[in-house]
């Protein structure tokens, strides 16, 4: 059972997706909304469940160079996969493990061998991120900058690259009970089946909260925050930028 006496409402949890729902994409967060994180935080308890690794979060999260699990309560990073509670880290799980070497390799080498193949105005490096919990893949490259993400964007959304991508996975790779998850500008997120972020309520689900309120962007089905946002667990907010989550936060517990 958590204690978080020292709260207004110590039975109300809320989570945050982080990139377009506390920051944009890849980028830090603003003066603006810490502020507003931490004094929701003297109302409630708070958590952040991202899609990338806990070094990237922890760096566009941080406020004045303190550890990010200081100013959460909750930190969930890989969706879940890698989590702490009041600072300290709860168990984890592994993705090659689960899946095996002699099933990851060839899955890997299709994915390769497709973005090889794709006819894109750019390519850059890293198209595949090996995390604790996840692989993701980026068919531009993770090493692309700020101004060809952005460019990215726009190509994806009018081609539809990544759902075509992720389409063509699902179908070649059914056997393996997979997730292909579109979040944030460039990449999809590869996972076992129910290791998306709904993984994460499963360190809260015996904690007595009454409330379970969650911020993300990506709502719509086939988005990485679509299962939470959906789960009858939580209560989900959809917003566009960091300013919505300003505002709803404002309403909801700040007046």
């Amino acid at each position: 059972m958590a204690t978080f006496a020292d709260r207004l409402l110590p039975k109300t949890l809320v989570l945050f997706d982080v990139d377009g729902t506390l920051t944009l994409a890849r980028r830090a967060a603003s003066p603006e909304i810490l502020k507003v994180l931490q004094d929701v935080r003297k109302k409630v308890v708070i958590g952040f469940v991202g899609g990338s690794d806990f070094t990237k979060i922890s760096e566009q999260l941080a406020i004045d160079g303190r550890p990010v699990v200081e100013t959460f309560d909750y930190a969930f990073a890989e969706n879940g996969l890698i989590a702490y509670k009041a600072g300290k880290q709860l168990a984890s799980q592994s993705f090659i493990n689960h899946l095996g070497e002699e099933r990851y390799k060839p899955l890997v080498n299709f994915i390769l061998h497709y973005i090889a193949d794709l006819d894109i105005p750019i390519k850059r490096g890293t198209f595949i991120e090996f995390r604790n919990g996840m692989i993701n893949v980026s068919p531009i490259g993770r090493n692309a900058s700020v101004e060809e993400r952005n460019t990215f964007e726009k190509y994806d959304l009018e081609r539809g690259l990544r759902k075509e991508f992720v389409r063509v996975l699902r179908e070649k790779f059914a056997s393996y009970d997979l997730t292909f998850s579109i979040g944030g500008q460039i990449s999809f997120d590869v996972f076992p089946n129910g290791w998306d972020k709904t993984y994460a309520l499963r360190h809260v689900e015996d904690e007595g909260f009454e409330q379970i309120h969650f911020f993300g962007d990506k709502t719509y089905k086939g988005g990485n925050d679509y299962e939470i946002f959906n789960d009858p667990r939580t209560i989900g907010h959809t917003v566009k930028a960091p300013e919505d989550t300003i505002r709803i936060l404002t309403e909801l517990f700040l007046q």
